[in-house]
């Protein structure tokens, strides 16, 4: 897959992407805090910013935000959204090519987009832009596969029924390959639990989010919407279901 294709993937997806994609857990910001010093005048470069969601947490907290996104649907959702916050700004860049300043932000933070960057390039960048002995941050939503009968329903699910779905699975890296990315800048790494509660519409909504599921007019559509009504019949307690997740977070330095 090229840079462009991954680029664009989400563009006709980006309202369920706003409406049903996770945030994150608020003890990762905590964590950032206690374990690594991170205060709210850092300033936050937070590239592949997509909708906005993870800017906002750091905005939330304090500081000041330059989304880097250059899919322009999804950065003009981020500033429909955030852009009325005066700590607030959002660029059209490349995890490789941000057009920020050398040395000027203090964390770098990825949320969910790391697997479509390129690894040297992005390293490079990334140790560009940040002051010295500044941090980056990769973190994401990682979802449960197993351990409840909806959890492992809707892999069966995905793998029935998505486009690309298990190419897009495999690219997600392991702490031990994150750990190389950062070398002997390596800071820290945890996780946290995190869970979304969704009715059906929210279900829904969270599936077609995702760049591999089939769209209307796809053969597959129909299908696995009556698969996905049967997996939230079958498994909703109260009206809900549990989307589960464990959110990962590696940290640290980088020198050019």
């Amino acid at each position: 897959m090229n840079a462009a294709d991954s680029t664009e993937r989400f563009s006709d997806r980006v309202a369920d992407y706003v409406r049903h994609r996770p945030d994150y857990p608020p003890a990762l910001l905590a964590w950032l805090r206690r374990e690594h010093g991170v205060t709210p005048d850092w300033k936050v470069a937070d590239v592949g910013a997509g909708t906005g969601i993870s800017s906002k947490l750091f905005l939330d907290a304090g500081h000041a935000v330059t989304a880097v996104e250059p899919n322009a649907p999804m950065r003009e959702a981020a500033v429909a959204w955030l852009g009325n916050q005066p700590r607030f700004r959002a660029v059209d860049g490349r995890a490789d090519a941000t057009g920020l300043p050398d040395a000027s932000v203090d964390l770098v933070t990825v949320a969910q987009a790391f697997h479509w960057f390129d690894p040297g390039t992005t390293r490079r960048e990334f140790a560009r832009i940040l002051r010295p002995d500044g941090l980056a941050a990769i973190f994401w939503n990682s979802r449960r596969l197993i351990g409840t009968p909806f959890l492992e329903g809707y892999e069966a699910l995905l793998r029935r029924h998505g486009t690309d779905y298990t190419s897009v699975a495999e690219r997600y890296a392991d702490d031990d390959s994150m750990r190389a990315w950062f070398g002997a800048g390596w800071r820290g790494t945890t996780r946290f639990e995190y869970k979304q509660l969704l009715d059906y519409d929210g279900l829904r909504g969270r599936l077609m989010s995702s760049s591999y599921v089939p769209k209307p007019g796809h053969a597959q559509h129909a299908p696995m919407l009556a698969a996905l009504r049967e997996l939230f019949d079958r498994c909703q307690q109260d009206g809900r279901i549990s989307f589960d997740y464990d959110t990962r977070i590696i940290t640290g330095t980088l020198q050019l």
